[in-house]
């Protein structure tokens, strides 16, 4: 058996729960980074009378950092490793994040900004090439979409942060906190081993082998000298991944990622960078909005849960497809609501099955492509979707701020990409499920 073989018919182990673990919380961290900013601009937008443009401008900027930090850090995890990537943008973001706690001025804070998101994008990608990797083909598909639910709780914790922290002590604190994760590298560093499939793709034959058994032994596996005999291929080297992404073999699906990534991030970030100033400006207090979004943010977790049950079960094409129509119908009616019960109703449900999707794109990404492209591949695909998130802060400011439309335009906007976004994943998703990764 290969190495690539041995580490696709592993059972679940102690092993894969750690590193399910160990990379969601630097995922979760992530996400508190990410979310912060959604429940400070309100409150920015007042103090430093900030017009709605400006808002949507801070909402890209981040985008525009986590658009060059994919495709960058996807391609330097194909050439120097996934865990170097991991740690060092893990250690960027985070001291971002604190200097933003520093800004004295919008442009200042534009560029801090830039920072957190140019991290961020850089991590994104490696990591969930990371777990991928190590993942067993039965069960890949449940552990990237629960590695994904750590978003939710990361949304969780950045709006308690801003409800409990902000009122009290000011949104400056609020980025303080999350600086922290910086310590986390640490222990990081120690638990997480390189990726034996980068290993193999780089001819260091020992070192994957040397990891393989450890895991194999965590597991409870054990081999015959006939099963150890293995010749793993070298694969090609890494400086061609990006032309390969354009061949005949990946075209079809590079233009697949490409158009679901936009989507995606253009109606995620569009809608929840937007939605504590979007509650704001239907007369909801800054106090009721953030409580409101919490509320929403807890419906996230059991739509990871559903999507990472009927992945695996069901299949990604389907299952995407579902929760991407879900996403649009419940858009739509959350901009018509105008009364509390439909507002946290449809709301919730909008988050459920928005970050259920979520969850099965970054499952499906990885799936698509052979390992020395596979970090490449990844990072081009959420760069290119990073450049959705950039226009729809933006989009969503001027239709608000110089056009003056109303929210439920806005949603009916949203809900028209998403639709547009399940049509592709029905014309030209493949499906992976079962499918061993090359």
């Amino acid at each position: 058996m290969t190495i690539t073989e041995r580490l696709e018919a592993l059972p679940l182990s102690r092993f894969h729960y750690l590193l399910l673990i160990t990379v969601g919380l630097s995922w979760m961290f992530d996400s508190m980074d990410t979310g912060i900013i959604s429940f400070v601009l309100p409150v920015l937008m007042k103090t430093w009378h900030l017009s709605p443009e400006q808002v949507g401008t801070i909402g890209s900027i981040g985008l525009v950092g986590m658009a060059i930090g994919a495709i960058l850090s996807g391609t330097v995890a194909d050439i120097f490793g996934r865990k170097k990537v991991f740690a060092s943008t893990l250690v960027l973001y985070s001291f971002a994040t604190g200097l933003c706690g520093l800004s004295w001025n919008y442009e200042s804070l534009l560029v801090f900004r830039f920072l957190v998101g140019f991290g961020l994008g850089g991590q994104l990608p490696v990591a969930v090439t990371l777990v991928s990797e190590f993942s067993p083909t039965k069960h890949r598909g449940k552990l990237l979409v629960l590695l994904e639910s750590f978003w939710a709780i990361g949304w969780l914790l950045a709006a308690l942060i801003s409800y409990i922290i902000i009122p009290r002590f000011g949104w400056q604190t609020a980025f303080y906190i999350g600086s922290f994760p910086a310590l986390y590298i640490f222990y990081l560093w120690k638990s997480i081993p390189e990726s034996p499939r980068y290993l193999v793709s780089k001819g260091k034959i020992a070192e994957a082998e040397a990891i393989v058994k450890v895991i194999e032994v965590q597991s409870g596996v054990s081999r015959t000298a006939d099963e150890l005999a293995s010749q793993p291929m070298n694969q090609p080297p890494s400086d061609i991944a990006f032309n390969e992404l354009f061949s005949g073999k990946f075209i079809r699906r590079t233009i697949f990622l490409w158009l679901l990534w936009f989507g995606v991030v253009y109606a995620y970030y569009g809608i929840f960078t937007w939605l504590p100033s979007l509650l704001a400006l239907k007369g909801f207090t800054l106090t009721k909005s953030f409580e409101y979004v919490m509320i929403m943010t807890l419906a996230q977790i059991p739509g990871y849960f559903s999507a990472a049950y009927l992945v695996d079960k069901v299949g990604r094409k389907p299952t995407l497809s579902i929760y991407l129509i879900g996403t649009a119908i419940c858009a739509y009616f959350f901009g018509q609501g105008t009364d509390v019960q439909t507002i946290l109703i449809m709301g919730s449900l909008m988050s459920f099955f928005n970050l259920g999707a979520w969850g099965i794109v970054y499952t499906y990404t990885p799936e698509l492509y052979p390992t020395h492209a596979r970090a490449t591949g990844s990072g081009w695909a959420a760069g290119i979707g990073r450049i959705g998130g950039i226009i729809a802060p933006v989009v969503v400011g001027l239709m608000i701020g110089s056009y003056h439309l109303p929210s439920q335009s806005v949603f009916l906007m949203f809900a028209a990409v998403l639709l547009l976004t399940a049509l592709n994943v029905i014309i030209l998703g493949e499906e992976t499920k079962g499918k061993p990764m090359g």
